[in-house]
């Protein structure tokens, strides 16, 4: 047999590295059923609850009646609808850039952005701990690849030192496994020294950061001279579901032309598109829902540090609790969906050998009474696992 498939499958497992999919049999929110079980859950990235907003539903079923339900074709030939431009429209005046251009997935609105700026001849620096997404575009890009440490601009700089052709430099906003800001003040000042662009992604920063929702560039209070290449994702805060990039005219009008990512690629449906607007309109509005969930956030490290447990340094929805090894945070997601709490446990290779995780991430839609109950919890399953490695 030329692919011995079974044996990769059956090393993944034993390492405590298999995956499994959760079968959710209810709309997102903190109160789920999973596999028939009802549960609290604490691993979605809807950090806003807009997922299942009765406003956001009514413009999805408003753009179905007046759109129907397929994109039909590229945005190229006679998929860009009215919608989809009316959003685009919005997306720039929210990033406060002239232009934004969407895409049907976060995944392509970064490859596409990459793979168009860059090739053969020319450099790409990536954060060591970017989203898999970031690396695989700057992997295909062709052009030559590194990585400096995290969050580290002395070892962006020394990079820079070596780097040939057009240089983009690319970071996460909010890394998605520790929950950290980039420092994007100190990366864009040793990125413009050496003439580089920078490029972030702030899939997980737009919404729950900003004054008004605008993610890390708006907490720093930086420009389009400092980001000229800025990624958003609309299936997180937003509730909904694809991506964007916003930028010049000039940045636009070439990923319009040499980005096959979208070049190639359906549109999303138009409703889609109604329902993000409406988003939107919400995350900007309601400022209560940023200022409850900083509440929500504070409220759990708080609680956690008092039961010993090992957190990140992070201030946002994402809140890592290292266990270490795969096998002791599978045990430990275990004792939580026990007790009814589902959280995520996170193992290599999306995070570092070593470093296996629980990924608590927190929303709007939360209630203090349910983060409560959530430490509860923690406090039992942390015990229940001591007692499993004492015993070992």
């Amino acid at each position: 047999m030329p692919f011995d498939l079974t044996s990769r499958l059956a090393e993944r497992r034993a390492a405590d590295l298999y995956r499994q999919r959760p079968l959710l049999q209810t709309p997102q929110g903190p109160e789920v059923v999973v596999d028939g079980q009802p549960l609290l859950a604490f691993c979605s990235n809807d950090y806003l609850g807009l997922a299942n907003h009765p406003e956001v539903r009514a413009a999805f079923h408003a753009g179905i009646e007046r759109w129907g339900v397929g994109g039909g074709a590229s945005h190229l030939v006679i998929g860009h609808s009215a919608p989809h431009h009316e959003l685009e429209e919005a997306l720039a005046a929210f990033t406060g850039r002239p232009r934004a251009l969407l895409f049907s997935t976060g995944y392509m609105a970064n490859l596409a952005a990459v793979t168009a700026l860059v090739g053969q001849g020319d450099t790409v620096l990536e954060d060591r701990l970017n989203h898999a997404s970031l690396l695989d575009a700057g992997l295909l890009s062709g052009a030559r690849f590194s990585r400096y440490l995290h969050n580290d601009a002395n070892s962006l700089a020394s990079r820079l030192g070596k780097a040939q052709g057009n240089t983009l430099v690319v970071t996460d906003g909010v890394f998605s496994m520790d929950g950290d800001c980039a420092d994007l003040p100190a990366l864009c000042a040793t990125a413009k020294q050496q003439g580089a662009w920078l490029m972030v992604d702030d899939a997980h920063g737009f919404g729950p950061l900003g004054a008004h929702g605008g993610g890390v560039v708006e907490h720093y209070q930086l420009g389009i001279e400092d980001v000229p290449v800025l990624v958003g994702t609309l299936g997180k805060a937003f509730g909904t579901a694809g991506a964007f990039v916003a930028g010049s005219d000039e940045l636009i009008e070439t990923l319009i032309q040499f980005a096959r990512p979208y070049i190639y690629t359906t549109s999303q449906p138009p409703a889609v598109a109604c329902a993000s607007l409406k988003s939107l309109q919400l995350l900007q509005g309601e400022t209560w829902r940023r200022e409850h969930l900083q509440t929500l956030i504070k409220q759990f490290r708080h609680g956690a540090e008092q039961l010993g447990l090992t957190l990140m340094p992070s201030d946002t929805p994402i809140q890592p609790i290292v266990v270490g090894e795969s096998g002791h945070a599978l045990r430990l997601a275990a004792h939580l969906r026990e007790q009814g709490v589902l959280v995520g446990a996170i193992r290599p290779p999306t995070v570092p050998a070593g470093s296996a995780r629980l990924r608590v991430t927190l929303s709007a839609a939360h209630s203090s009474a349910q983060v409560e109950r959530l430490l509860s919890a923690l406090d039992i399953a942390w015990r229940a696992l001591r007692q499993e490695r004492e015993h070992a």
